[in-house]
This record gives C-alpha cells, sequence and structure tokens, in this order.
C-alpha cells in the first residue's frame, strides 16, 4: 500500500508545484499591475502638482491684475469728482454770470425806458437837454439809485 502512494507522490508534487508556479505568475502580474498603477499615479501626482504650480501662478498674476485695476478705479473715481467739484465750480459761475446778465438786462430796460421818457419830455418841453452826455448821466445816477434802493430792499 506504501508502494502506490510513493508512486502518486511525485504527481501530487508535481501538481502542487504547478499550481504554485501559478500562483507565483498571477502574483507577478498582480505585482507588475500594481507598479503599473503606482507608476500612473505617479505620473498623475505629477501633472496635478505641475498644473497646482500653474494655477498658483495664473492666480498670483490675475491678483496682480486685480490690484492695479483696483488702483485704477480708485484713480477714475478721483478724477471724476474732482471734475464733479469743477463742473460745480463752474455751475455755480454760470449762474452768477446769468444773475448778473438777467440784472444788467432789467438796467438796460430801465435805463431805455427812462430815455425814452426823457425824449418825450424833450419833446414835449422843448427846453430839456438831450445832450448824450446829459441822458447818460440822467440814466446813470437814475440806475445807480434805483439799484442801490432795489438792492437795500431785498436784503431788509
Amino acid at each position: 500500500v506504501n508502494v502506490g502512494n510513493e508512486a502518486c507522490y511525485p504527481q501530487k508534487l508535481e501538481s502542487r508545484v504547478r499550481e504554485l508556479e501559478a500562483e507565483v505568475e498571477a502574483e507577478q502580474r498582480r505585482g507588475a499591475d500594481a507598479v503599473k498603477g503606482v507608476r500612473k499615479y505617479e505620473r498623475r501626482v505629477k501633472e496635478l502638482t505641475y498644473q497646482t504650480e500653474e494655477d498658483k501662478k495664473n492666480v498670483a498674476r490675475l491678483q496682480d491684475l486685480v490690484d492695479k485695476l483696483q488702483l485704477k478705479v480708485k484713480a477714475y473715481k478721483r478724477q471724476a469728482e474732482e471734475a464733479e467739484e469743477q463742473a460745480n465750480v463752474h455751475l455755480s459761475k454760470c449762474r452768477k454770470v446769468q444773475n448778473e446778465l438777467e440784472e444788467a438786462e432789467e438796467r438796460a430796460d430801465i435805463a431805455e425806458s427812462q430815455v425814452n421818457k426823457l425824449r418825450a419830455k424833450s419833446r414835449d418841453a422843448g427846453k430839456v437837454n438831450t445832450h448824450p452826455t446829459f441822458i447818460f448821466a440822467y440814466i446813470y445816477t437814475y440806475t445807480y439809485t434805483h439799484r442801490h434802493t432795489h438792492t437795500h430792499s431785498q436784503t431788509q
């Protein structure tokens, strides 16, 4: 019985050797696949690291651009405020000149009215001095008196 067992033993050993060789081959394939996977992930890590560095550089460039644009915006705001102040000053001057013009037109209308009255008086009386110097002095006196009285009455 022992002899038959020994005859089977080499076949069992060969079979076991083949099994172990198959397991070793399978393990070697898994190891090779694992090494390939590790290399693949290492490449991916390098790519992502490079991309991260590029992104950081781009963020720094964009931040620099944002800072420069913010400075420009501040400068434009300051220029706009200065222009608005100037516009207000010019508008105030314009209003003042407009008021002075209206007052001058009013005085001119009064003077013209006085000239017409004086001419009418001179035609009626025939004796009133119609020399331009006399008319100017008369109008100036009337206008100054009227303006002084008109201005004085406005302030009270």
